[in-house]
């Protein structure tokens, strides 16, 4: 189905009316798509390995999705929560406190984007414990508001020329095996770099005024970094030692993307907060923070809230999203997903010296482009070059990392296997070529 407008026409348009700062990867107008196809206005169909950052974990256009915000948009958009509530955040929040890991009782407080829960989580935090501080980690990313700007590692493109920034923040090293700071070797370092709190409570910010650790069980931005088993396990034990709270922010592992509803339960950790969004409502705007009820029912009445907070055209597309997991085996294909792409891209790093690490739990997975295996030198250009090719052969795959040189892996899981196959296929094509 093709539109009046061309790509080039659209971008036209776009140049005089769009912020230059707002970018896109592509100059393809999408027009609409089914399952892990986008098809563009000139009737151009393209594979989506991206899923719009890991929003699309049920597919593009999934039938439940469509039909539960049409039979809500005809009954009301919105009331506002705050003043005339309504039952489907109510059921989403019983959803959520279930499915969220740990046996602790849970409540649930909702939001618009990833940023706006983290942005919660810490205000949440900070009036639990009555402390200041907080700890966040190298490469991390968790959005781009004040806070989270703040809270996020990367400075190009997301803080520079943006300060000052939120005070009471500190960062630390996270368990980057590939690329060690500390210069040691896993599993012989026992994931020493978890130990290393306890010197930057001395070295940076007492625990005494820490609120709170935030982290991503999964690095996503930040190239997809997942630390052994032993690295949480031991930050949960500090952490509860000296009071401080442990934030997960599942914006981007969460809802199924590692084969798991939440990443948190590869590690067998619970966290007292976590964030969700992205595909928590397939493409609506809607995130969430949950956490244990002593904590979230610390705030006095009104202390959280938002106009948009549970719109309900939101809420029952996450609605429509849960069903979808229970009803269509999600996880279950999703860990299918992660095996394959393991495989795949295993066959790929000892067929490639590009590639210098596969990593990343189930189907969040990505591989890192180096130019040399034993300097570990980054591939920045070449994962540029890569993602180009792809797009030239009409699949769409992104780069991230602190370099910019990790390919990562985010299918919608409902993807064929077909189609999966011809993906992998053009993207060995571009390793073939980038080889050569």
């Amino acid at each position: 189905m093709k539109t009046s407008q061309t790509n080039a026409a659209l971008h036209e348009i776009r140049n005089q009316v769009i912020a230059k700062g707002n970018v896109s990867g592509t100059d393809r107008y999408i027009s609409h798509g089914n399952g892990a196809v986008l098809v563009d206005v000139e009737g151009q169909e393209y594979l989506d390995f991206g899923g719009g950052i890991a929003v699309m974990n049920v597919g593009h256009s999934h039938p439940k999705v469509v039909k539960a915000i049409k039979d809500q948009a005809e009954k009301f958009t919105h009331t506002c929560f705050m003043v005339t509530p309504y039952e489907s955040p109510v059921k989403l929040a019983q959803k959520l406190c279930a499915a969220v890991p740990g046996t602790s009782e849970k409540r649930v407080m909702f939001a618009n984007s990833g940023a706006e829960a983290v942005e919660n989580a810490i205000k949440i935090a900070r009036y639990y414990t009555k402390k200041t501080a907080v700890i966040a980690f190298e490469n991390a990313f968790h959005g781009r508001t004040l806070m989270t700007m703040t809270l996020t590692s990367k400075v190009k493109p997301y803080k520079f020329g943006m300060g000052p920034f939120a005070p009471e923040v500190y960062r630390m090293p996270y368990a980057y095996c590939y690329r060690c700071p500390y210069n040691l070797t896993y599993p012989e370092c026992g994931a020493s770099c978890a130990d290393q709190l306890e010197n930057f409570f001395i070295n940076n910010v007492a625990a005494e005024q820490t609120a709170a650790i935030i982290f991503e069980p999964v690095q996503g931005e930040g190239g997809f970094m997942a630390p052994p088993k032993e690295f949480y396990v031991k930050l949960k034990a500090i952490c509860e030692k000296n009071n401080i709270l442990l934030i997960a922010d599942e914006v981007q592992s969460g809802m199924g993307r590692t084969g798991e509803m939440f990443a948190m339960q590869h590690y067998g950790i619970e966290a007292d907060l976590t964030t969700t969004a992205k595909s928590l409502a397939a493409g609506m705007p809607l995130s969430a923070v949950v956490g244990k009820k002593e904590i979230m029912d610390s705030v006095h009445p009104s202390g959280i809230g938002g106009t948009y907070a549970g719109n309900p055209l939101a809420c029952e597309a996450a609605l429509a999203v849960f069903d979808i997991f229970e009803t269509e085996n999600l996880l279950e294909r999703g860990r299918a997903l992660g095996e394959k792409l393991r495989g795949t891209l295993g066959r790929f790093q000892e067929k490639f010296p590009l590639i210098g690490d596969v990593r990343g739990i189930g189907p969040m997975i990505a591989m890192e482009l180096v130019k040399d295996r034993q300097t570990k030198v980054p591939a920045g250009d070449e994962a540029k070059a890569l993602v180009k090719f792809c797009l030239g052969k009409n699949l769409i795959l992104l780069a991230c990392g602190p370099y910019g040189n990790v390919i990562r892996f985010l299918m919608p899981l409902v993807i064929t296997d077909e189609q999966l196959e011809k993906g992998l296929a053009i993207i060995e094509e571009g390793l073939v070529e980038l080889s050569k």
